[in-house]
């Protein structure tokens, strides 16, 4: 499982995300970049000694400040379905339509895919 798929499907649940810095941050999340930039809102923040509180309607957090992230255990389980759906399926990820070590033609595979003129002479 992918932590950005996972991030993907927890879009509009509810999750915890606790800064390098102690910081945590309750909120729904809206969106997640590449970059595990987050997007939460309805958030409510805790300093790091969690004797301060703060309601933010929204706030935007830096991936690479994030320590971790808590997700609700039926968005694991959502995702977990959904790739099991993918692998039961869907083709796989490759080159495909490589059966018994032939290419695509029916010949015999030629060269070993690094360069050159390939085949034997």
């Amino acid at each position: 499982m992918l932590p950005l798929s996972l991030l993907h499907t927890a879009a509009g649940h509810p999750m915890l995300v606790e800064l390098k810095n102690g910081e945590t941050f309750n909120g729904h999340l809206v969106n997640c970049d590449n970059w595990m930039n987050l997007t939460l809102r309805e958030v409510i923040q805790t300093s790091p000694d969690g004797d301060r509180f703060w309601r933010l309607s929204e706030c935007y957090v830096r991936g690479n400040t994030i320590k971790y992230l808590n997700v609700p255990e039926e968005i694991v389980d959502m995702v977990k379905e959904d790739e099991s759906r993918q692998r039961q399926g869907g083709r796989g990820r490759g080159r495909g339509n490589r059966e018994n070590g032939r290419a695509r033609g029916g010949g015999p595979q030629r060269g070993s895919g690094r360069g050159g003129r390939g085949g034997s002479r």
